[in-house]
C-alpha cells in the first residue's frame, strides 16, 4: 500500500513526487511516455517567466528537474493505465498489475486540440507540424496555414512571416482572442492574412501537403488554398478521460478542485494543467504539486 500514487510527469507531477519524498512518503509515479516533462517537451520557444530560471525552450527547463529525478521515489515510464478506481484508489495497468494507495494525485496535463478533419492525421509532419519555431526553416520560401486565433497561432504565424512570402491565418471567431500587441502586429503584416469567422474544413496534398480547404462564413461553399505547411494551434484540452464518471469536471473536462488541490473525491488530488483552465504555467504546476504533497503529508501524519 502506497502512501502516494501520482499519474503524469510534468513539472506537477515531479515538484509533487519531490515534495513527497522531502516529507517522507512511499511515493510512485507513472508516466505512460517514455520521457518525463509533459508539455515541456513541446516548449520550442524560450521559458523566461518561471521566477529564477531562464531557459531557451522545454527541454533545456526540463534539465532544471533533475534533483526530483535523482530523490529517493519510484518513476515507472512507459507505463498505461488501463483504469482506475478513484474510490479505492486502486489502478490497473495494461501489463495486467495492479496498485493500490491511500491518496492519488491526477497530474495528467493537457493535449493539444485537433480539428478532426480530412487530411490531418495523413500528413502529420508532412507539411501538418505543431510548432513554427521549431520547423521555421523547413517552411522557408514556402506559402503556409496557420489555424487558430490566440496567442500561440498569432506567435506562430508572425514567427513564419520572417521566412515566408505568404501566411494565411484562418480563425472561427469574429476577433482575434490573442493579445493586442499579437494582433495589432497581425492586422498590419504585409505577409499575413486573417480570415476571421473561417474554418479549415480539409487538408489536402498527395506525398505532402499541398493546398487547405477553407469555409468563410459569407461563403455558401469551401474554396482550396495553395498551401505548402500547416501549423494547427487551437488551444489545449485536458486529459480526464479516465475519470470521468468518477470525478466533478467543468464543462472543458478540467479537474474541478479547492484551495488544497482537493478533487470532489476523498484523498484524490489534482495538480497542474488538467485543474488549471485559466493559468496553465509552469510554476502554477509546480506550486500547485507541492500543496498537494503538504496537505497529503499533514494527514497522513494525523492518521498515524
Amino acid at each position: 500500500m502506497l502512501d502516494v500514487l501520482i499519474i503524469g510527469a510534468g513539472p506537477a507531477g515531479l515538484a509533487a513526487a519531490l515534495w513527497c519524498d522531502e516529507l517522507g512518503l512511499d511515493t510512485l509515479v507513472l508516466e505512460q511516455e517514455e520521457a518525463v516533462g509533459g508539455q515541456l517537451l513541446s516548449i520550442y520557444g524560450p521559458v523566461n517567466d518561471y521566477p529564477g530560471l531562464r531557459a531557451n525552450n522545454g527541454r533545456e527547463f526540463l534539465a532544471s528537474f533533475s534533483q526530483p529525478l535523482s530523490a529517493d521515489f519510484d518513476l515507472w515510464t512507459g507505463t498505461e493505465i488501463e483504469s482506475v478506481d478513484l474510490k479505492t484508489k486502486r489502478v490497473r495497468l495494461r501489463s495486467g498489475e495492479e496498485l493500490q494507495s491511500i491518496t492519488l494525485i491526477i497530474a495528467t496535463g493537457v493535449r493539444r486540440k485537433t480539428l478532426g478533419i480530412p487530411g490531418e492525421q495523413e500528413f502529420a509532419e508532412r507539411g501538418i507540424v505543431a510548432s513554427a519555431r521549431r520547423d521555421r526553416d523547413e517552411f522557408a520560401g514556402k506559402d503556409v496555414c496557420v489555424i487558430g486565433g490566440g496567442d500561440a497561432a498569432a506567435e506562430n504565424a508572425l514567427l513564419l512571416a520572417e521566412v515566408c512570402p505568404t501566411v494565411t491565418l484562418v480563425h472561427r471567431g469574429r476577433k482575434l482572442r490573442a493579445r493586442p500587441e499579437f494582433a495589432q502586429q497581425l492586422q498590419t503584416h504585409h505577409c499575413i492574412t486573417v480570415f476571421p469567422e473561417s474554418k479549415v474544413t480539409r487538408i489536402l496534398g498527395s506525398e505532402r501537403v499541398e493546398a487547405v480547404e477553407i469555409l468563410r462564413k459569407e461563403s455558401l461553399k469551401p474554396f482550396q488554398m495553395a498551401v505548402q505547411g500547416v501549423v494547427i494551434r487551437i488551444g489545449v484540452a485536458p486529459n480526464s478521460e479516465l475519470f470521468r464518471e468518477q470525478l466533478n469536471l467543468d464543462d472543458q473536462g478540467y479537474a474541478i478542485v479547492n484551495g488544497a488541490q482537493e478533487t470532489s473525491v476523498a484523498n484524490v488530488f489534482a495538480i497542474g494543467d488538467v485543474s488549471a483552465p485559466l493559468a496553465p504555467t509552469i510554476a502554477g504546476a509546480s506550486g500547485s504539486g507541492a500543496t498537494a504533497a503538504k496537505v497529503i503529508a499533514a494527514r497522513l501524519q494525523g492518521q498515524r
